[in-house]
């Protein structure tokens, strides 16, 4: 099957969603690089230890904890996760006031070293992040992936997207869309996937001028059950 253009999957997203103001209105505008930079690192820490956790059970509980999750952890501060020693983790994993959990804790001190790397290097995480071409987010992904601790498959995109970095998804929807227009055809996380699907959305940017991270809604709007 040829790739569609983006002008015919937003025309179907438009009739699923009842006409284009609906459709607007349902799209994100993610963060520009200057506002990008201004998220402190600590707050890049919080949502990827946020999303670790959500992985394997229902998001809404690991919310409702959040607010004991940022006291137990300093608010996820770099420098003072990096000077708890390792007994003190160990008894923060046992605190029933958070999800117990030591694997998932321990991602907390190796995610603040990658996130203390990157910012010796480029200024601040946040910088390192704003810097990197949107063109290539799929090295971004990676790049979290090799560097940090249980931020491979969708924990790391989606940790990007909720702190405003431009990103495409790979859901479930979205998934089986590229699947279905034979744009991808293996694993969905091997790179023969992940440049297949970079390539398709850098088609779909050029067409449009919109972001990927709207491209990558318009397309989910556009299949699956989602209908109004």
């Amino acid at each position: 099957m040829t790739q569609e253009k983006f002008n015919q999957i937003y025309h179907r997203a438009t009739e699923r969603k009842g006409g284009e103001l609906n459709l607007e209105q349902r799209l994100t505008i993610p963060l520009n690089n200057k506002q990008l930079t201004l998220v402190p690192d600590h707050r890049w820490l919080a949502e990827f230890t946020q999303k670790v956790f959500q992985c394997g059970i229902r998001w809404q509980v690991v919310r409702n904890k959040w607010p004991a999750f940022e006291a137990a952890f300093f608010e996820f501060d770099i420098e003072k996760m990096g000077l708890m020693p390792t007994e003190m983790w160990e008894r923060k994993a046992q605190d029933a006031t958070i999800i117990r959990d030591l694997k998932k804790v321990m991602t907390i001190p190796e995610n603040a070293n990658m996130i203390h790397r990157a910012a010796l290097e480029y200024g601040s995480f946040s910088a390192m992040v704003a810097d990197w071409p949107e063109q290539n987010i799929i090295g971004l992904w990676l790049y979290l992936k090799k560097q940090g601790c249980r931020l491979g498959g969708k924990t790391g995109a989606y940790s990007l997207r909720g702190l405003g970095k431009d990103t495409f998804l790979l859901t479930p929807d979205i998934e089986a869309y590229l699947r279905h227009t034979n744009i991808i055809d293996g694993g969905r996380d091997t790179l023969k996937s992940l440049h297949a699907a970079q390539n398709a959305f850098n088609d779909w940017q050029q067409q449009s001028g919109r972001s990927l991270t709207q491209i990558s809604q318009i397309i989910a709007f556009s299949v699956g059950d989602n209908r109004i």
